[in-house]
C-alpha cells in the first residue's frame, strides 16, 4: 500500500455525545469522510480508529476495515496522532503516505483530496495541511484592556494583514511522521482553501446545524 486514508473516531464527546455516529444527510457523520475516502483512487486502503461499537458497526457497514483503540488512546486529551500511530503499528506493512480524515470536517469540495495530493507529490513534501484566511479583527485582552493583533484601531477590514487558520479539512504526511509522533512538519505546506467548507468543524449543536444547513445549500 503507498497510500491509505486514516478517520479516527472516538465515542466520547462531552460538548455533543455520539457527534460521529449523527446523522448529516441521512448519511452517518464518519461516513462523510469513509466515502470522500473511497472515491478517490489514489487511497489504496481505508481505516477508521475508534472505541466505540456503534462506530465500529457503521464503518464496517461502509465496507472498511476497523482498528479497535485501546481507551488509553481514547482521552478527551489524547493528541490525534497517537491514534494514528497505533493504526501504523497494527498493520502488518507501513504505507508511504497517510491521508488524515477527522470526521468532524464531513464537508470537503470535491476534488480537495485529488489537488491536495497532486500538491504533496509533486512537490515532494513530507506533510501537507489546509488552511483558510480569517478575516477577523483579533486582539488579546490583558490586564483588562484590549490589545490588537493584527489590525489598528480604525483599519478597514479589507486592509488586514493576512492571516490564516487551520481548518482541518484533511492532512497528508508521511508515515515516518507519525512514528515519530509529528502530522504537521515544520516544512510542511499549508494549501489555501477558499471555500465554506473551511468554517465546518463539529464540536457542538450549533456547529451540527450549521453543518446541516451548508449540507443542504451545496447539494440541491
Amino acid at each position: 500500500m503507498k497510500t491509505i486514508a486514516i478517520i479516527p473516531a472516538r465515542g466520547g464527546s462531552k460538548r455533543l455525545p455520539g457527534k460521529n455516529s449523527m446523522l448529516l444527510g441521512g448519511i452517518p457523520l464518519v461516513a462523510h469522510s469513509i466515502l470522500y475516502a473511497q472515491a478517490d483512487s489514489h487511497i489504496d486502503a481505508v481505516y477508521v480508529s475508534t472505541d466505540d461499537t456503534e462506530i465500529k458497526k457503521i464503518a464496517i457497514a461502509y465496507g472498511v476495515q476497523v482498528i479497535d483503540r485501546p481507551q488509553h488512546l481514547a482521552g478527551d486529551l489524547e493528541p490525534t496522532v497517537t491514534a494514528l500511530k497505533h493504526v501504523l503499528e497494527s498493520l502488518e506493512s507501513k504505507p508511504e503516505t497517510v491521508v488524515l480524515l477527522q470526521p468532524t470536517n464531513p464537508l470537503r469540495p470535491k476534488d480537495l483530496l485529488q489537488n491536495a495530493l497532486e500538491i504533496y507529490e509533486k512537490g515532494r513534501y513530507e506533510s501537507l495541511f489546509t488552511v483558510t484566511q480569517s478575516h477577523q479583527k483579533l486582539g488579546k485582552i490583558k490586564e483588562d484592556k484590549f490589545i490588537p493583533f493584527n489590525y489598528e484601531p480604525g483599519q478597514r477590514s479589507q486592509d488586514l494583514e493576512p492571516l490564516y487558520f487551520e481548518n482541518g479539512l484533511l492532512y497528508i504526511c508521511k508515515s515516518e511522521l507519525i512514528l515519530n509522533d509529528t502530522i504537521i512538519s515544520k516544512e510542511a505546506y499549508p494549501m489555501l482553501i477558499d471555500h465554506p467548507f473551511g468554517s465546518v468543524d463539529i464540536d457542538t449543536l450549533e456547529d451540527f446545524d450549521y453543518a446541516v444547513y451548508l449540507h443542504k445549500k451545496h447539494t440541491l
